[in-house]
């Protein structure tokens, strides 16, 4: 915008600029020194016009997406957007260190338990101890419970890995709670806001003693900008919410898959030793 503003005034000027000379090279006469200074103090005002122009085009520039978020956080009550604000931070704090958690917790399921199994199948039974204790994610760990306990009864095993594995699916949703929680405060905030700035509005209406529609939407304006924003919180954290969730599953599954791979060859072991 600013260079097509730049050359119509550059344009502006040299047309101005040739009719002042064409002016001026004609015969002297009054008329035409007349047509001359005319001109010349059009094409004056005019790259005048254009300059100012040009000059005004950065700061309307200016005005961006984190003036335009600036300001409507100052015109919607700063003290219910703040509320707001903290509900994002704290939600994403939490988000953030349970996906750190998770992606941690991930392993290459299959390729560890097929180790086990060849280890168990060989009677390697201290490496593969080793193997789970030395590996990471609740995957390893419910193997290693059920390692420990390889020369008990398959029952006591299998009550034993499962109970471990409710321990480690309760520790995979440690904090989830709490990312619902500022999921339902965010827009809750934001319908609190609003509700306190309409009983503004209709007191300042009342002080005016006049129904204006500026003052009518003055007012709901600035009490609906709280829920716009509790509700695009609310939205994003609830799509981090699932992304977690889907992780938890994930790893849900191959503990469940990886206790069961783990019983079996327990138990063939185990059928090999009485033979």
């Amino acid at each position: 915008m600013r260079k097509l503003i730049a050359l119509f005034a550059i344009i502006t000027t040299l047309t101005f600029s040739c009719l002042t000379t064409v002016s001026a090279q004609a015969p002297a006469g009054s008329g035409v020194a007349a047509s001359a200074d005319t001109l010349s103090d059009e094409a004056l005002d005019a790259t005048g016009v254009a300059d100012a122009a040009v000059a005004k085009a950065p700061a309307a520039k200016d005005t961006g997406f984190h003036q335009s978020l600036k300001r409507k956080f100052i015109e919607g009550n700063a003290g219910f957007m703040s509320l707001v604000a903290l509900a994002l931070v704290l939600g994403l704090a939490f988000c953030i260190e349970r996906i750190i958690y998770l992606s941690l917790s991930e392993i290459d399921a299959k390729r560890f338990v097929g180790k086990l199994e060849d280890m168990i199948a060989a009677g390697e039974i201290e490496q593969a101890k080793s193997l789970s204790r030395e590996t990471r994610g609740p995957v390893a760990s419910i193997c290693y419970q059920g390692l420990l306990r390889i020369d008990d009864s398959i029952e006591n095993i299998e009550r034993s890995v499962t109970s471990y594995g409710s321990v480690q699916s309760a520790n995979l949703e440690k904090g989830c709670s709490w990312i619902t929680l500022f999921i339902a405060m965010a827009p809750s905030l934001g319908f609190l806001g609003t509700v306190i700035g309409m009983v503004m509005a209709f007191d300042q209406i009342q002080e005016a003693g006049d129904i204006s529609p500026t003052i009518v939407a003055a007012g709901m304006k600035v009490a609906l900008i709280t829920t716009i924003f509790g509700i695009i919180v609310a939205l994003v954290l609830q799509v981090f919410y699932n992304y977690i969730l889907s992780k938890i599953e994930h790893i849900t599954a191959q503990m469940e898959e990886s206790a069961i791979s783990l019983l079996d060859a327990i138990m063939k072991f185990k059928l090999k030793g009485d033979a």
